[in-house]
């Protein structure tokens, strides 16, 4: 730093001072206005020195170069981890709340090399295997079912009661769920991400999956879960457990803020507001300015290194902004230019996101749907009043209250979310009980 340029002043609630000299990447104040905290974060170079949660200690990388770098750089940088030394020494905790999105799994996001390469191969020849028209047929369904419970209210909370729910039932459709797992499987991921009773919540997910694997292995059907079984890298059961798992977790959690930002940009931004914008055009500009993940992809230095004016430690935690990179000014001049889709908002590399074009077709069926249905929707309260979710890695709003003009049901009445009707068990389907309430469940039989 030039020796006139004035020391940066840390943005309100930012005691670097207190934490070892690192910027903290949580609690409301950092989710509140993470582009200050990135702003402030530039001024120590391409990265910096963060803790993500009480204890936990990494190197965040803010530049888009240097992150382009580490992430294309699979021989220096490695993903396995068990690497992680500060975790290997003991130095942290057992109970906090990144562990669940850190620990190792056998599954390919935490593989290197051949490894990584017969895993992910696993998990991209079966997705790619999705028909795109089922893919629609099974969204505007979800989406149709899910608003109709709030229709004839004339107010709903975007978040909770679709953005949230949607891509849990697309997921359980897509891989499929029988209604007594797919019912522990919401359960299970939405405890999980939420923070709520995490541990039981991830051995309820687990415990549903595994039993998934089981089911698939005597009775495979024409899904993703079956095809990841079939396929010639031939999986485990461990490992099935795992990429299931991962795919139902890692690909709802992203999903459910991408929708909910989305939705967030067309109701508050005038642009779309009242010029009507594009889906599309939305975003795509979601994804540059409030990435559903906004800081991830850990990798580990496989030996000690010098990356980014930074001596960094084999084993030590390094993680990618996505945002920061997104907002910083080597990225400005290619967007204004009219490059809308090189951000970093899917990763980059040889661990990008698999799923970036589902993801998208969701995504925008989600929002066309809503919009058709309920044409004058807007947000309910002041912008400045929402709050954004605490926590390192996501960039997702609490809730988006949202009022419009109350409209009839698709089925001409409006269906109680607690008394689902009894319907027959399909033949490959491992028999119900008699009465069962839970969200997978209640929207099999208002499909039947």
């Amino acid at each position: 730093m030039d020796a006139h340029t004035p020391a940066p002043v840390p943005p309100p609630g930012c005691p670097a001072h207190g934490s070892g000299g690192r910027v903290p990447l949580y609690g409301p104040e950092f989710a509140a206005d993470p582009q200050a905290y990135y702003a402030f974060m530039r001024h120590y170079g391409p990265t910096a020195p963060v803790e993500i949660a009480p204890g936990v200690e990494a190197t965040l990388v803010t530049d888009y170069q240097a992150a382009l770098q580490l992430l294309q750089d699979s021989g220096t940088f490695r993903k396995d981890a068990r690497r992680w030394q500060a975790f290997r020494e003991g130095k942290v905790p057992t109970d906090s709340p990144v562990l669940p999105l850190l620990a190792y799994r056998p599954n390919c996001m935490f593989a290197d090399g051949a490894e990584h390469l017969r895993l992910r191969q696993a998990v991209t020849d079966s997705l790619a295997r999705v028909d795109v028209r089922r893919l629609s047929r099974s969204t505007e369904q979800i989406a149709t079912y899910l608003i109709d419970q709030f229709a004839a209210r004339g107010s709903v909370d975007l978040l909770g009661d679709y953005a949230k729910q949607l891509p849990l039932f697309v997921f359980n459709e897509l891989f499929g769920c029988p209604a007594d797992i797919g019912d522990r499987v919401l359960f299970g991921i939405s405890g999980m991400f939420d923070g709520v009773n995490a541990e039981k919540a991830t051995e309820v997910l687990f415990q549903a999956v595994g039993e998934l694997v089981a089911l698939k292995r005597s009775k495979p059907g024409d899904d993703v879960s079956s095809w990841l079984m079939q396929h010639r890298s031939a999986l485990t059961d461990e490992e099935l457990t795992h990429h299931l798992a991962l795919l139902l977790g890692a690909g709802a959690e992203p999903l459910r803020n991408l929708i909910g930002n989305t939705l967030h940009r067309l109701l508050t931004d005038d642009r779309y507001a009242k010029e009507g914008g594009l889906i599309d055009e939305a975003l795509d500009d979601t994804l540059w300015d409030n990435p559903p993940m906004a800081n991830y992809a850990p990798h580990y230095p496989a030996t000690d290194v010098e990356f980014g004016g930074r001596l960094l430690e084999a084993g030590e935690l390094v993680l990618v902004s996505f945002a920061a990179a997104n907002s910083g000014p080597a990225l400005a001049a290619s967007r204004q230019a009219g490059s809308n889709r090189a951000h970093l908002a899917w990763s980059a590399g040889p661990h990008a996101c698999p799923s970036k074009e589902p993801a998208r077709h969701i995504t925008v069926t989600a929002v066309e749907k809503l919009l058709n249905r309920l044409p004058d929707i807007e947000l309910a309260i002041p912008e400045d009043s929402l709050t954004w979710r605490s926590g390192p890695f996501h960039r997702a709003l609490v809730a988006l209250p949202a009022r419009f003009t109350p409209v009839r049901s698709s089925t001409g009445t409006v269906p109680s979310p607690t008394a689902a009707p009894a319907a027959p068990a399909r033949p490959e389907q491992t028999p119900r009980k008699p009465e069962r309430t839970g969200l997978w469940s209640q929207f099999l039989n208002w499909l039947r």
